[in-house]
């Protein structure tokens, strides 16, 4: 997803890099056991309550060990001043973000150009036999159907939309 939107993602390689990425969440999470601990909390709506108190008190009142500023704060002055986000633009050859934000599968394409799902076939119009193509799977849970979007050589070249039951474990 992050290549087709053009995002490099970067990585933490190095052991120091790692650490001063975990570093302040581990204190966090020990602080919220703690924290229980020391309200006697004994069921999770408790722990849940806990947690909402301490997430408000992260990001609106402790300053950040990294940056040095208080993330909501932080948050603001990069809205405000529209540092912190470009436009959302599809690039081409993508038309739709269910492109993008999708679950994926590939498929080999059989001799009748069908491909399977599941337990389900699938016809792929137009993709030689043999052929690799990919599954673009965009759930839509308020019609409880999926749309399966075919992808092949950089190209969409077709869509079907398969009840959710026919693929169970795509729909929450």
């Amino acid at each position: 997803m992050m290549k087709d939107l053009k995002v490099e993602v970067t990585y933490a390689l190095s052991p120091q890099a790692k650490a001063k990425i975990e570093r302040p969440y581990r204190w966090l999470q020990d602080h919220l056991v703690r924290t229980c601990v020391r309200a006697g909390v004994t069921t999770i709506e408790q722990a849940r309550e806990i947690l909402k108190i301490e997430v408000n008190d992260y990001n609106w009142k402790h300053v950040h060990s990294t940056t040095q500023e208080i993330p909501m704060r932080r948050f603001a002055v990069a809205r405000r001043d529209k540092t912190l986000w470009r436009e959302f633009k599809l690039e081409p050859p993508f038309t739709s973000a269910k492109d993008i934000f999708c679950l994926r599968a590939t498929r080999t394409v059989d001799a009748y150009r069908k491909v399977s799902l599941k337990k389900i076939q699938l016809t792929v119009p137009g993709i030689p036999p043999r052929q690799e193509v990919e599954l673009r799977l965009y759930p839509v849970p308020e019609k409880k159907v999926t749309e399966v979007r075919f992808w092949f050589k950089g190209h969409m070249v077709g869509s079907q939309t398969v009840k959710g039951t026919d693929i169970a474990g795509v729909h929450p």
